[in-house]
């Protein structure tokens, strides 16, 4: 291991150091959609669960946490993170596969994969498809369409999307050929604007049973996602050919099927595809030995449909069900140790308003889904909702998980429903986090280091990061959150908005809130910034109404179109900058009116990813991360900018603790840099950039907001998509610099000097080496000496020659030809060269 040091000589030599990182999450727990729970059916206590923008998850059963096995997923196969069905080989325990991508319309611009592993999903590989996947598509939650022949686990079969039919492998799912002989493909699709594309096949079912190990499985039975027609069917041929079931249901949508040993094929139906609808449904049993259909549900006028379907491998008569959608009172579990003849409701009227129930239920490990608002019927926690998943173990009877809208709930104690008991239920999703967040914020003071603001939950309050927050954020409470701000010579005070037409204030550090009207017309939040000392500029939608300043009440702004991307001067309470289009907008009257300032910038549409941001303590200096353009400075106010060079992409910018010996904060971005896509840090404004992150910890898309943390120094945060709130610290091991990424300057548009010249480092305030040309150190401005006990630049006409001899140590080899300096310790002056570290040799460089 290299022993990495800082220089601290002098302070205009920049080498790029790094030290690698570690990556956790802030606790919420859940915060998402998990459409599917698969418990192996090789080995006990192996259990995985999919989301639908989250990836793939494997249970930790010495922690009981579940462990992301989809952080791999990165920028450019982002759709990757969504997982629209999996399997676990049910002979080989160390297989598992999963059908991603996330959209089947142009949303997702990759064609969709099926992924395997062999270790449990540690490590993936990857076959890529002909056609797009839906892991966020409306019928996510069907399934699973994905399923390994129990007899010969070779052979795959898989229910795809959008009209592209049956396919199946015979080599591990290392290639899929098309079933032609499977021709009704599904033609459903939920509406004519977005989801166009046929949700297709629902779920693939092996009858185990029917065959020998060893051999392929003849009975295969398939659901299609088709109100019009039949919707089942079976191959008894092991793939061959089809039919559909004779006397089946019609008019709804098969979700689940799955067959006991005994031969009977449970389906549970609803009226819609899934995860939202559901007005009406049923819940089927086929004999496929007598070939008889019954109608087995246990409601006879629903007012929903039916989907999560569990069988209990240890008395396969004992079977439950889940409502798809019960959303009021609450959802409702059935239970049948009959087959379904006959059974049981999780709860029960007791003469309304009051209700019996055959559970307890504990929501601590997560207590911000209680909502104390609620009042009876209806609890203050509910049992969930888009209940999909639903899986008994089959090693215990007693466990069961089911997933929900926001969470996964479970019991350990199961068979208490039968015996008179209440069985007790507890969430089951510590580890999984699955928010879509919008914007961070981590103040300078303060207990609390995080707020946070996301879809679907609103925002959070974090003061411990490994503790779940008490509440979301409330009274007012916004379905999804989109903007946070606070006042930076007021740190008490707090604005933030969200999907709801008014803004929320808080004068209590974001502990407690107030609601404050919207002007007329404004429809959802946008995003808001907060001046030093607390006047507000709110960029709300629709973008036509333009930009409005004040606090309790707002006017319109002049001279700022809507949809800008806005933000305050941390020092300057009355000045705000706002970014649109190629334009840099600044005030200096709090927001009344606005000026443009500067031109030429890369293109910025509206939306709410935060791509302009002031530097705390420094009046005047912005930068503005230009996606695809790059990213850019200015130090005055938007008089001039110059742009940094070597950032090929800046999707968002941030700023934290500055580093030792450094008086300007901490730079973070994430973007492109020496053709690498991560997550950068840069310690001398952006002059020199390391990649902070690898390509293990990708999280997805993460192109929306990132934050450092200005009390920690190398803490950064980051807003992922489906993956939570993100963060990092360096550990103190060696990390990975980023080749190419030591500019030496921040740019041509700043009237910085040149160093071509001769005695290039005049202009680094450090005169030329006039009596030696001996190197002692090298970096990306030039060769350096030591000259009256003062550091001097070689002139590059010089006959240099080195003080150090180069022998290589440590074990490694001296550099053949590379100079660039990465590391340095008391051995000399460390590079890379053809992916090794080597020991730079002076005598040629």
């Amino acid at each position: 291991m290299l022993n990495i040091h800082f220089w601290t000589i002098w302070s205009t030599l920049c080498i790029t150091f790094s030290l690698s990182y570690t990556w956790k999450n802030a606790e919420i727990v859940g915060g998402g959609f998990v459409p599917g729970i698969v418990f192996s059916e090789a080995e006990k206590d192996l259990v995985y669960a999919r989301t639908d923008i989250g990836g793939l998850y494997r249970l930790n059963t010495s922690t009981k946490r579940w462990e992301n096995l989809s952080k791999w997923v990165g920028v450019d196969n982002w759709g990757y993170a969504g997982i629209d069905t999996m399997c676990a080989d049910p002979v080989d325990a160390d297989r598992v596969y999963a059908a991603v991508g996330m959209y089947t319309n142009n949303w997702d611009p990759n064609n969709g994969a099926i992924i395997s592993s062999t270790d449990r999903g540690d490590n993936w590989s990857i076959t890529e498809l002909p056609f797009k996947v839906g892991g966020n598509d409306p019928g996510r939650g069907m399934g699973e369409r994905i399923a390994v022949d129990p007899n010969n686990n070779k052979i795959l079969f898989f229910g795809a999307r959008a009209g592209n039919g049956l396919w199946k492998s015979t080599d591990y799912a290392k290639t899929w050929t098309q079933v032609k002989s499977f021709t009704n493909v599904g033609k459903y699709a939920t509406d004519t604007q977005y989801f166009t594309e046929a949700i297709g096949i629902s779920f693939v079912t092996f009858d185990k049973y029917s065959g020998k190990k060893g051999s392929p499985t003849p009975n295969i039975y398939v659901g299609v996602a088709d109100n019009s027609t039949s919707t089942v069917y079976v191959s008894k041929d092991a793939g061959a050919s089809w039919v559909p079931i004779p006397d089946q249901p019609l008019h709804y949508f098969p979700h689940k099927g799955k067959i006991t040993k005994d031969g009977m094929l449970y389906i549970t139906y609803t009226d819609g595809c899934g995860p939202y609808d559901g007005q009406a449904g049923a819940i089927y049993r086929y004999n496929t030995k007598t070939g008889e259909w019954k109608d087995i549900s246990p409601h006879q006028e629903p007012y929903f449909g039916y989907g999560g379907l569990a069988i209990d491998a240890q008395d396969q008569k004992t079977i439950v069900v889940a409502t798809l959608n019960s959303w009021w009172p609450d959802a409702i579990l059935f239970r049948s140790t009959d087959g379904g003849d006959t059974w049981s409701h999780i709860w029960e009227w007791n003469g309304y308003p009051e209700r019996k129930f055959k559970y307890e239920i504990d929501p601590s490990i997560s207590p911000w889904i209680e909502d104390n608002m609620k009042q009876i019927p209806e609890p203050t926690t509910k049992l969930g909702w888009m209940i999909e998943s639903l899986e008994i173990d089959p090693f215990n009877s007693d466990r069961i998980m089911w997933g929900t809208g926001a969470t996964i709930w479970g019991s350990e104690d199961l068979t208490n429903w039968d015996n008179g008991k209440k069985f007790h239920i507890t969430i089951m999703a510590s580890g999984i986090e699955e928010t879509a967040v919008q914007d961070l914020v981590s103040p300078p003071s303060g207990d609390a280091h995080l707020l946070s603001v996301m879809g679907d939950l609103g925002g959070f309050r974090h003061t411990d990061l490994d503790t779940c927050p008490e509440v979301n954020f409330r009274s007012p409470t916004f379905s999804s959150g989109f903007s946070i701000d606070y006042a930076e010579n007021v740190p008490n005070f707090w604005v933030r908005v969200g999907t709801e037409p008014y803004i929320a204030l808080s004068w209590g550090n974001g502990e407690s809130w107030y609601g404050v009207q919207a002007p007329g017309g404004v429809t959802e939040g946008g995003i808001v910034a907060v001046g030093a000392e607390g006047d507000v500029v709110w960029a709300p939608k629709p973008y036509d109404l333009g930009v409005f300043y004040g606090k309790e009440t707002f006017k319109s702004s002049k001279g700022i179109p809507g949809g800008a991307r806005i933000c305050s001067d941390r020092v300057n309470g009355k000045i705000f900058y706002g970014y649109l289009g190629d334009t840099f907008y600044r005030s200096i009257d709090t927001g009344v009116s606005f000026t443009k300032m500067y031109t030429g910038l890369p293109e910025m549409e509206p939306g709410y990813a935060k791509n302009i941001k002031a530097v705390a303590g420094h009046e005047g200096d912005v930068w503005l991360a230009g996606n695809k353009g790059g990213l850019y400075h200015t130090e005055d106010g938007g008089e001039t900018f110059y742009q940094i060079d070597g950032v090929e992409i800046a999707n968002t910018i941030g700023f934290g603790k500055a580093a030792e010996g450094y008086d300007y904060p901490a730079l973070y971005i994430t973007g492109k840099i020496g053709n690498i896509n991560g997550i950068f840090r840069s310690d001398d404004k952006g002059q020199n950039w390391v990649r902070i992150n690898d390509d293990n910890n990708q999280y997805g898309t993460i192109n929306f907001c990132i934050t450092g943390d200005p009390r920690i120094y190398g803490r950064v945060y980051v807003c992922t998509n489906g993956f939570g709130i993100v963060y990092g610290d360096i550990d103190g091991d060696s990390g990975t610099p980023v080749d190419g990424s030591n500019t030496g300057n921040q740019g041509s548009n700043n009237n910085r000097p040149s160093y071509d010249s001769s005695c290039w480092s005049e202009s680094l305030g450090y005169p030329c080496c006039e009596t030696t040309c001996d190197i002692v150190e090298k970096d990306s401005d030039g060769s350096w000496g030591v000259e009256y006990n003062e550091w001097c630049g070689i002139p590059k006409s010089c006959n240099s020659n080195s003080v150090y001899e180069c022998t290589g140590a440590q074990g490694y080899s001296c550099c053949n030809k590379e100079c660039t300096v990465y590391y340095d310790d008391e051995d000399g002056d460390w590079s890379i060269e053809n992916g090794e570290w080597c020991l730079i040799d002076y005598s040629i460089c």
